[in-house]
Parts: structure tokens; sequence; C-alpha cells
């Protein structure tokens, strides 16, 4: 099964230390059977960094750390509910995502 969370999409924590927040998903990160996402302002960590031609000057940055996605589920735009997502196939062979309590399409 593939992740059915995508970057962009507006996301609330189910369980963890930031439960019931909600936030803007900004990375997907998938690694084998293990996916995690990266939310805007949510389990912010902090990482010493050293000087680098990237990284102009070195210190603590505070930055997104990883929530694993089976922590977080994703709300509907339209209903504004958390929800479960369920997939449609139209007639083009378009796999588009929907919302299962409203029936609305999130793509």
């Amino acid at each position: 099964m593939g992740i059915r969370i995508k970057k962009n999409d507006t996301v609330e924590v189910i369980s963890g230390k930031e439960r019931g927040k909600r936030g803007h998903v900004l990375r997907v990160l998938s690694s084998g059977e293990h996916a995690h996402v990266l939310i805007e302002k949510l389990n912010m960590i902090k990482k010493h960094m050293k000087p680098s031609a990237k990284n102009k000057e070195g210190g603590i940055l505070e930055m997104e750390g990883p929530i694993q996605v089976s922590n977080v589920s994703i709300v509907c735009p339209k209903c504004e509910q958390v929800t479960k997502l369920g997939f449609k196939v139209s007639g083009d062979d378009n796999k588009a995502r929907y919302c299962k309590q409203c029936q609305e399409i999130i793509d």
C-alpha cells in the first residue's frame, strides 16, 4: 500500500506529544516500510550544526523533526474534519483521493 499523505496536505497529529495539533506537510520521507512526514512548526528539534558552505553560520538550529505517518490523519479541506481517505478511479483511469465523510475529492 502506498502513502496516502502528500506534500501540502493539512494533517492533524493523532498520537504523541503533538496530539491534536494541525499543520501542512512540508515533506514526505519514505524509506522502506516506515514513512515519516515533516509538518510545518510541529515536533521542533534542535540540531547542532558546524559552519559550512551551505550553512554559513554554525550553532544550534531549530527545525521540524519527522513524525511517523501512522501518527497523523488527513484533514478534509471542505468539511474541516479528520477523515479517512478513499480512492476513486474515473473512466479515463485517473485515481483520485476523496473524503469518506463528505465524499469530496481532495486532489
